[in-house]
C-alpha cells in the first residue's frame, strides 16, 4: 500500500505551474529586448554559439529537480503486505460507579476522583487485553464495548460523573448483567469484570447474580472505594455548598459496604479488595490474577511498518540539478542546425 506521510506538503506541487508561467514571461521578455538590437535573424547571426532549445531543457530539468524535492519531502511510503499474527487474551470489563455517593470526601479528593485515578491506571496496566467500559448507578449502560483502543475508556474515565445518569442509586447486579450479555457470544470464558464502587448497593440479589455469571463463566473482581467511618454526600443547595439529604432533612451519611462487594467477590470465584490499601498495590495484584487466567487466541491482521523512500527522490533531484548544471546554453558542436543543440 502507498501512501504519503505527510500529504499536506504536496501542495508544494503547486509552485511548479506559477513557475512555468514566470519563465514564459520572463522569455518573451527576452524575446522582445533582443528584437530591440535587431531582426531575428540578424541577431542569430551575431549569436551563433547561443542555442536555441537548451533554454527549455534546462528550465524543465530545473522543475522536474523541483518536483522531485516536493514528492521526497511528503516522504512517500510503501507498506508490505498483510501480516498475520496471533496473540492471546482475557475480556475485561470495567463497571465504574458514578452514583452520588461516590462524591463523598471520606478520601481525597473523593472517592470518584480517587476511583478514577485508580481506574485509568489499571486500564494502562491491562492494555493487552481487550476491555470495555460499564457505567452504573441506579441502572448501568456500556459507555465503551469489548476494544483494543483504550483511548476512548481512558477518555470516557476523566469525563465520568453522576450527572451522566439521571436515577440514582448502585445497581451492581444490573452492572453485572450489562457485562454477561455484552461480552462476546462465542467467549464463554477468558473473560472478567471488575467492579469499582463504594458498594452501597439497595437490591439483596447482586450476589445471587454474581453467582448466576460465575456459573456461566464470568469471573467477578470488586474493588472498595471510602470508609467504613464514611462521610456526607456533598450537593448543592440554592447555590451554596451542602450535603444530600434524606427525606426527614437528615445529611444522609455514606459508608463503604465491604460485607456486600465480598460476597459479590466470593459469588463470582474473584476476589476483593481495597482501594485505601494503596492504588499501585491494588492495580498490580488485579493484573495479576487477570494474568493468570486462561486466555484465548486471536488472530490479528495489521500491515506491518511503511518503508519511507524520500530518499530516492532527494537523490534523483540532486542528479537532475548536477545535470541541469552541467548543460551549458552554447551550442553542442557537430550538430545539425535545426536540431536540439
Amino acid at each position: 500500500m502507498l501512501r504519503f506521510e505527510y500529504t499536506e506538503h504536496l501542495y508544494a506541487l503547486a509552485l511548479l505551474p506559477v513557475l512555468l508561467l514566470f519563465f514564459w514571461l520572463a522569455w518573451r521578455s527576452r524575446q522582445r529586448a533582443i528584437r530591440r538590437f535587431g531582426e531575428s535573424n540578424l541577431m542569430e547571426r551575431l549569436m551563433p554559439e547561443v542555442s536555441r532549445y537548451k533554454h527549455y531543457l534546462k528550465f524543465g530539468l530545473l522543475l522536474l529537480a523541483l518536483a522531485l524535492l516536493a514528492i521526497g519531502w511528503a516522504n512517500p511510503q510503501y507498506g508490505a503486505k498483510l501480516v498475520k499474527y496471533k496473540r492471546k487474551s482475557v475480556d475485561v470489563f470495567v463497571a465504574f460507579d458514578i452514583s452520588q455517593s461516590m462524591l463523598a470526601e471520606d478520601i481525597s479528593p473523593n472517592r470518584l476522583a480517587r476511583a478514577s485515578r485508580f481506574a485509568q491506571n489499571l486500564v494502562e496496566g491491562l492494555q493487552s487485553e481487550r476491555l470495555g467500559l460499564i457505567l452504573f448507578a441506579g441502572s448501568a449502560y456500556v459507555q465503551s464495548p469489548i476494544t483494543q483502543d483504550i483511548n476512548s475508556i481512558l477518555l470516557s474515565l476523566r469525563s465520568a460523573n453522576p450527572s451522566m445518569i439521571p436515577n440514582q442509586g448502585t445497581a451492581i447486579a444490573e452492572a453485572i448483567g450489562l457485562a454477561e450479555k455484552s461480552f462476546d457470544e462465542n467467549n464463554k470464558s477468558h473473560r472478567a469484570l471488575i467492579i469499582i464502587t463504594d458498594g452501597e448497593d439497595h437490591e439483596e440479589d447482586a450476589a445471587a447474580r454474581a453467582r448466576e455469571a460465575n456459573e456461566n463463566g464470568l469471573l467477578i473482581f470488586t474493588v472498595g472505594v471510602g470508609t467504613e467511618a464514611g462521610s456526607f454526600i456533598p450537593a448543592g443547595e440554592n447555590g451554596r455548598e451542602g450535603y444530600k439529604r434524606d427525606q426527614t432533612g437528615n445529611p444522609v451519611m455514606s459508608r463503604l459496604n465491604e460485607a456486600v462487594l465480598q460476597q459479590i467477590a466470593k459469588a463470582g470465584g474473584g476476589q476483593y479488595f481495597n482501594l485505601n490499601a494503596g492504588s499501585e498495590s491494588v492495580a498490580k495484584a488485579l493484573k495479576t490474577r487477570i494474568d493468570e487466567m486462561d486466555k484465548r487466541e486471536l488472530e490479528q491482521r495489521v500491515f506491518s511498518e511503511y518503508n519511507s523512500y524520500f530518499q530516492w527522490f532527494v537523490g534523483l533531484a540532486i542528479l537532475v540539478l548536477v545535470l541541469e548544471f552541467l548543460i551549458s546554453y552554447r551550442r553542442n558542436r557537430g550538430i545539425r542546425e535545426g536540431h536540439l543543440s
